[in-house]
């Protein structure tokens, strides 16, 4: 058993990658971290000066420089030329990391539907199409493809409805890819992530942060080791960190612990996001 698990094993030194939404959270960490594996990093995000800090980041002797590129993942013609120019400048790719995402926090009948859709656009829209331009370059050589997906995939709350049916989507994509790929061995790698360091409470497309959701988040960088780890031992889905697997063995085999703790949280009117009855 252990001679097999050493040979599923793969070294990521020399490998290529590229990276979305690295310009902050746990894109810019797994960008990082990618790099100082020694793998030859493309990072790409929209905000090119916070892609330009990624790439002056303090890396050990003899590790590859971070490339970037910035754009926007949501548009077709954004997302062909960043991946062409990636594997221009690496001269292919054997890694993709789809991280780059967005929330949004309130009632979903007091939501619009533009919410909904820019939502589903960012987080899941986004990642599936460049998981199908990038499949073909991953196939050529055995790659890994990673979805950065939420532990709201697993078991939604309220208040979040727009972004657990994403990443629910994005969970169920996975698993359909992970299946169809598994004879031209290419991973697909889910990670479902818990509360993390990241400025996605900063980012909302609408709402703010709820006062019952402020645990303790574990850092992107732990995060991003954790990531690595998976790629490198291609197992299927890493959950970071115990606040992360509690919650999604929770969510498998007592799912109604987390409405109760959750309903137990939600007052009418404690907060900006808290539900209220109807009228």
């Amino acid at each position: 058993m252990i001679g097999r698990w050493f040979e599923r094993r793969r070294s990521l030194a020399g490998m290529r990658a590229f990276v979305t939404g690295g310009s902050s959270g746990v894109g810019r960490a797994i960008a990082a971290e990618l790099a100082r594996r020694g793998v030859r990093v493309f990072a790409t995000a929209r905000r090119r000066e916070r892609l330009a800090e990624l790439a002056a980041t303090p890396l050990p002797h003899g590790a590859p420089p971070i490339l970037i590129g910035d754009g926007d993942i949501t548009s077709a013609f954004d997302r062909t030329s960043l991946l062409n120019t990636a594997v221009e400048r690496l001269g292919g790719i054997e890694i993709v990391v789809a991280a780059a995402g967005s929330g949004a926090v309130g009632p979903f009948v007091e939501s619009t539907p533009d919410t909904l859709r820019r939502i589903m656009e960012i987080d899941f829209f986004a990642p599936a199409e460049l998981a199908r331009e990038s499949l073909p370059l991953l196939r050529r050589r055995g790659g890994a493809l990673v979805f950065v997906g939420s532990i709201l995939g697993c078991h939604p709350l309220p208040l979040h409805a727009e972004y657990c049916a994403a990443k629910a989507a994005i969970r169920a994509l996975a698993g359909s890819l992970r299946v169809e790929l598994a004879a031209e061995d290419v991973d697909v790698v889910l990670a479902s992530i818990g509360p993390t360091e990241s400025e996605f409470w900063d980012n909302l497309l609408a709402g703010e942060r709820p006062s019952w959701s402020r645990g303790r988040a574990m850092s992107a960088a732990s995060t991003a080791v954790a990531v690595a780890d998976a790629i490198a031992c291609r197992r299927p889905e890493v959950c970071p960190g115990w606040s992360a697997l509690g919650f999604t063995l929770a969510a498998r085999y007592a799912p109604w612990l987390i409405d109760l703790a959750v309903s137990r949280r939600i007052r009418p009117g404690s907060d900006p996001g808290s539900v209220r009855p109807p009228s």
